[in-house]
């Protein structure tokens, strides 16, 4: 349910009538737009009484919201999110934010020589995963605690906050300090116990698509999340899984718009792994920006050719210079910033 204020509505009105609207047992949410202001419920709305609502003389409207998603829909928050994930650095203005680095941290001379070269080209925000969840238990899986502690020095030695992937609850405390945003990947999209600690846990989180979900599967994944009192959350589309074998997944482009229309929430897309192939990552992207995306996860790495993961689809620091070129034509051609 959604109440729509009156513009002469002031602040301590709306305040007063959400804790009035509490007392129906139901968590009253105010969010303040420009010459927008609304109040999203959530919870069980059967027992609130609308019409007593209507009487309140600064009550516009009041609409039912059908979808499941509550917090995550553009109807309890009009204007885009905007996410910030450092000082200067926010996901879902006018400037994109393109975040790069290796898929999985190797050592610290390459977690920090990757962070360099991307910051150099325009990227602000270092990727790298310390923990690798992959599909053969054979497959390096990642340097743990110690690429976690990699990551940090690079943060410290660059200034470039650090997005970094989490698949245990457990964890989140020896994350915390060590990072700037956490990732969910595609196979965690519905580990609703994490997504649940990560609710609590203060800092931004990156959900990405599984890459067998629905949109509102999607959203109703960041609802996990924004319940628990952390909204700020930033979707990734990262490809789908269809009958096509030629690449990795198929990058469902259309994703960007109709997210932006279902929720408020910045999206970004992942054009490494929607291809799986490093010549496809620059028309992905451009793709990607084009459709309204706010910002790209690139993988980029020193040695594609003897990287421990995903070398196929990275990008080497001459080809990441060249792509991050060619899309800042793109980005002006749409109105953004690169």
């Amino acid at each position: 349910m959604i109440i729509i204020m009156k513009p002469s509505a002031t602040r301590e009105h709306v305040e007063a009538l959400s804790q009035y609207i509490e007392r129906w047992n139901v968590k009253a949410n105010p969010i303040y737009g420009a010459g927008t202001i609304v109040i999203g419920l959530v919870g069980d709305t059967g027992a609130v009484d609308k019409d007593a609502l209507l009487r309140d003389p600064q009550v516009e409207n009041i609409l039912k919201v059908q979808e499941p998603f509550k917090l995550a829909n553009r109807s309890f928050h009009p204007e885009n999110s905007q996410i910030e994930l450092a000082p200067g650095v926010v996901v879902g203005g006018k400037k994109l934010v393109v975040m790069a680095g290796p898929c999985s941290v190797e050592s610290e001379e390459q977690i920090i020589d990757v962070a360099r070269h991307v910051q150099e080209d325009g990227a602000t925000v270092l990727r790298g995963g310390a923990w690798k969840p992959r599909s053969s238990p054979y497959s390096f899986q990642g340097l743990k605690a110690e690429g976690l502690e990699l990551l940090h020095k690079a943060h410290k030695l660059t200034g470039m906050p650090i997005v970094t992937e989490i698949t245990n609850p457990a964890h989140i405390e020896l994350f915390h300090d060590k990072c700037d945003c956490f990732q969910v990947g595609a196979r965690n999209m519905q580990n609703f116990e994490l997504l649940k600690e990560l609710g609590q846990a203060g800092k931004p989180v990156l959900l990405k698509r599984g890459f067998a979900n629905t949109m509102e599967e999607f959203l109703m994944s960041a609802e996990y999340i924004m319940a628990g009192g952390n909204e700020n959350v930033i979707l990734c589309e990262r490809g789908i899984r269809t009958y096509e074998t030629y690449t990795r997944n198929t990058l469902d482009i259309s994703a960007v718009p109709v997210l932006k229309r279902m929720s408020h929430l910045p999206v970004i897309v992942d054009p490494s792994h929607a291809g799986g192939i490093y010549w496809m990552v620059e028309p992905l992207a451009k793709a990607a920006v084009a459709a309204g995306a706010d910002g790209l996860m690139i993988e980029v790495h020193n040695d594609p050719a003897h990287a421990l993961s995903d070398g196929a689809q990275s990008l080497t620091y001459e080809s990441f210079h060249e792509t991050m070129t060619n899309l800042r034509a793109v980005a002006q051609a749409v109105g953004r910033e690169l």
